[in-house]
C-alpha cells in the first residue's frame, strides 16, 4: 500500500445528553450526509475546544454508529460512548477512506491508531478513549494521521 485517498473532513455540531444526541451540518441540516452517510470506511474525532476527547472507526453510516454508542447499556461489556456523560456539546469530524478495497477497514483503523498515539505523544490519551487496536504502520499511514491531526489543538 503506498497511497490512501482520504476525503474529508466534514464537521458536525453535536448536542447531547446521556440519552439522546442532535447534529447540525455545516449545510446548515439537522442530519448526517456526504461521507458521514456513505459505506466507505470512516475515521472520525470527536473534540471539544478544539481538543480530541475521542477517535474512532466505523463502516456504518456516522448516525447509526453513533446510535448505537448512545444506547449501549452493557451488554455483552459495550458501555457505549463515555463521553455522552461528559457536557454537552462536541464537534464531530469525519474522515472517509474512498480508496478502500473491498470496503477494507484495516488501513482506516491503523490511521487510527496513529492519530491516538500523536494525540498521546504529545501529552495523555484522548480523554474518553477506551480501545485501541494497533497494527503494523507505514509512512503512508503515519502522514495521513499527521495531517489529521493538524486541524486540532494538540
Amino acid at each position: 500500500m503506498s497511497l490512501m485517498q482520504i476525503v474529508g473532513p466534514e464537521r458536525y455540531a453535536l448536542r447531547y445528553t446521556p440519552a439522546s444526541f442532535t447534529v447540525l451540518c455545516e449545510k446548515g441540516t439537522s442530519r448526517f450526509s456526504g461521507i458521514a452517510s456513505s459505506p466507505m470506511p470512516k475515521l472520525y474525532i470527536a473534540s471539544i475546544d478544539s481538543k480530541p476527547i475521542y477517535v474512532g472507526v466505523t463502516k456504518q453510516r456516522i448516525q447509526k454508529r453513533l446510535t448505537f454508542g448512545w444506547k449501549a447499556v452493557g451488554e455483552h461489556g459495550y458501555h457505549g460512548y463515555a463521553w455522552r456523560h461528559e457536557g454537552e456539546a462536541a464537534n464531530l469530524d469525519v474522515w472517509g477512506h474512498a480508496d478502500a478495497v473491498d470496503r477494507d477497514e484495516l488501513d482506516i483503523e491503523t490511521v487510527e491508531a496513529e492519530v491516538v498515539y500523536l494525540i498521546r505523544k504529545a501529552g495523555q490519551w484522548p480523554e474518553f478513549q477506551t480501545e485501541i487496536h494497533f497494527h503494523p504502520s507505514n509512512e503512508t499511514h503515519r502522514r495521513v494521521a499527521e495531517n489529521i491531526l493538524a486541524q486540532f489543538d494538540i
